[in-house]
């Protein structure tokens, strides 16, 4: 199926943005009686926006460092001032957390530190809690995640619990999920009245209900943090191949952060960084207007982008007769693609049942999933049986 998005509709969607600034806010007293003592921000360089209700002073710009492995551009982030970094305790086999600790040892006051985990349940939880610092070479974390929750449902009392003990225990000081299906898990973090984070899929090609829940999320306290701003990445996709001539133009994810960060709703954005380069590009949204060439570089880009990038809006779900999770395997493949992360790709596929990676959709006379925005699901889906498999 076509995509039915025109770039006046695209446009028009930008500009739509809910122009709502932070609502005030103080930090709760919790059983950690420790603050984030921020480094002095250089005049004219750095942003700041509180995070929901738990009171933190953050840059707009943060770090995500799932793909990095340089120690040193983690380390340069925190001494230009960046005070936000995110891990999990999944990223490179754990390599990840020890990496990012290293990075951040002798910091760890200037600095609010975020990282997740994926359980379901609870002794295993308050495990990799335990895991988690020590690997980050700390006693708490300001933040830690459920991670990867799809479903509204998956924010179990168990879970909750063990995030409950963990604050009361003075390991953490605030509670979060991330999550790649905002509207239908962020009305029930907010429901649940425990959870202070959401870490959540937030760019320039999100499906239209995902603004209403970042509204919603920032109107209850909830501190709203923007992942995969990029729109599937492709910084590092191979000079000289098609996708990078298409994907990696200049200009086009600055254009995309800046994006994100005019919607004052959105507390702070985490984009991959692996070089200075990277680095250098991404301080720059925090004080660049975004502009009409701005929207002139998404529009094409968001053409480009129709027939390879999932929305991750979730209306594929349980379309597929051989009961492939669509929306997941193409994630996997923007993890190959998009980031350079073919390890991280492949891992997750592999976690996926035998009956589900066994499968090879050209071996379908038809795919019957269609995608409203025009991704080409089948190939797709036959590129990361390629890769993976």
């Amino acid at each position: 199926m076509q995509s039915n998005s025109s770039r006046r509709n695209f446009l028009a969607a930008g500009l739509s943005l809910p122009a709502a600034g932070l609502a005030s806010s103080t930090r709760p007293q919790t059983p950690v009686a420790r603050s984030a003592n921020l480094l002095p921000a250089p005049a004219g360089e750095l942003r700041y926006r509180v995070l929901g209700r738990t009171g933190l002073k953050i840059t707009t710009v943060g770090f995500g460092c799932m793909v990095t492995s340089d120690p040193s551009v983690v380390e340069k982030a925190a001494d230009l001032g960046i005070n936000y970094f995110d891990t999990a305790r999944s990223y490179m086999d754990g390599n990840n957390e020890r990496m990012v600790g290293a990075a951040l040892k002798g910091k760890r006051k200037n600095v609010v530190l975020s990282t997740k985990m994926h359980a379901s349940r609870k002794e295993e939880a308050l495990k990799l809690l335990d895991t988690s610092l020590k690997e980050l070479g700390t006693d708490y974390v300001d933040i830690w995640c459920l991670h990867r929750l799809e479903r509204g449902d998956q924010i179990t009392e168990e879970l909750i619990d063990a995030q409950q003990t963990a604050k009361k225990q003075g390991k953490i000081r605030f509670a979060g999920v991330s999550t790649h299906n905002p509207p239908d898990v962020i009305p029930v973090a907010i429901r649940s009245g425990k959870i202070d984070v959401v870490l959540l899929v937030y760019n320039f090609t999100s499906p239209k209900t995902v603004e209403p829940a970042v509204e919603a999320a920032q109107a209850a306290g909830l501190g709203v943090v923007a992942m995969k701003v990029m729109a599937g990445g492709y910084r590092r996709v191979r000079p000289g191949s098609e996708l990078h001539a298409k994907l990696g133009r200049p200009g086009v994810f600055l254009s995309a952060l800046k994006w994100v960060l005019r919607n004052k709703n959105v507390a702070t954005t985490v984009p991959s960084m692996t070089d200075m380069d990277q680095l250098d590009e991404d301080l720059k949204a925090m004080t660049a207007p975004y502009t009409e060439e701005d929207e002139k570089i998404l529009a094409q880009q968001f053409r480009y982008i129709s027939p390879l990038h999932c929305r991750m809006c979730g209306e594929c779900e349980g379309a597929c007769p051989k009961g492939l999770p669509v929306a997941d395997i193409l994630r996997f493949l923007m993890y190959a693609e998009g980031y350079g992360q073919f390890a991280l790709g492949r891992e997750h596929f592999l976690e996926l049942p035998p009956e589900v990676t066994q499968v090879r959709c050209n071996l379908c006379p038809e795919c019957k999933v269609r995608c409203r925005y025009g991704v080409r699901v089948a190939e797709r889906l036959g590129r990361a049986q390629e890769l993976f498999a």
